[in-house]
């Protein structure tokens, strides 16, 4: 299903910037993995794989912040900041030798960024990676999948000193490619995506099947798709003249 919440000037979009994990991959597995090895690590007991999903987007330390909060039992700013960053170290470890284990692309994301790298006249269009999950696994899964070809940039959560749903990055990368915010489309799979393309003054499209669709229309996006086969179609849909 394909829902226009608010029409969108497709030809003048120049800038795809596009989440990762929820959105382009399907990395819950290795990530739940890792924590849980990081709990352990911690003599703590694991905890269920749909828990730890829901606390992706917002960068690793978060991720795991959030899943020791859990065990501890209290909120997350009450997490000491010594046993996460000896549990933080112990999970990126892991992660940077697991991350591939179980990873793998959503059904329909190669095709779509072929399809999508052009403009109708054949110029190409600018499309770039920008995800609070650190650099170098990010850009480690893009080559290891057969996408990092497709973006001219891949920007992680340790890119800029301020994370999504800051603009900073999002900022950046429309500088790069030189294209202003009304020609610049996030596509993500929560509200942080969301929330990031409203405050940079771009445009938004969410990807219902992620890892965030249970917060998603907290912060509704001009665009909704049910799969990533569903981004070229969307895209044509939503066009208005402008």
């Amino acid at each position: 299903m394909i829902r226009i919440l608010r029409p969108i000037p497709v030809e003048s979009i120049k800038l795809l910037v596009f989440d990762l994990d929820g959105t382009l991959i399907d990395s819950a597995r290795d990530l739940c993995n890792s924590v849980n090895a990081a709990l352990e690590h911690m003599g703590r007991p694991h905890l269920e794989h749909d828990i730890i999903a829901s606390f992706v987007g917002n960068g690793a330390a978060m991720l795991v912040r959030r899943s020791l909060a859990v065990e501890n039992g209290v909120p997350p700013d009450e997490v000491h900041d010594e046993e996460l960053a000896t549990a933080y170290t112990f999970f990126l470890d892991h992660y940077r030798e697991h991350k591939l284990d179980f990873t793998y692309a959503y059904d329909g994301v190669l095709e779509s960024l072929a399809a999508l790298r052009v403009l109708r006249d054949g110029s190409p269009r600018a499309m770039a990676v920008l995800t609070n999950k650190p650099v170098r696994p990010a850009k480690a899964i893009c080559d290891g999948l057969g996408m990092g070809e497709f973006f001219f940039q891949i920007c992680g959560g340790d890119s800029f000193p301020l994370k999504k749903p800051d603009p900073m990055g999002l900022r950046s990368l429309m500088g790069e490619a030189n294209v202003r915010p009304e020609e610049t489309l996030m596509i993500g799979d929560s509200k942080v995506d969301v929330q990031t393309a409203r405050n940079a003054g771009a445009w938004s499209l969410g990807c219902q099947f992620g890892f965030g669709p249970q917060n998603l229309m907290e912060a509704p996006p001009d665009l909704l798709v049910d799969t990533a086969s569903d981004w070229t179609t969307a895209m044509s849909l939503a066009s208005i003249k402008h």
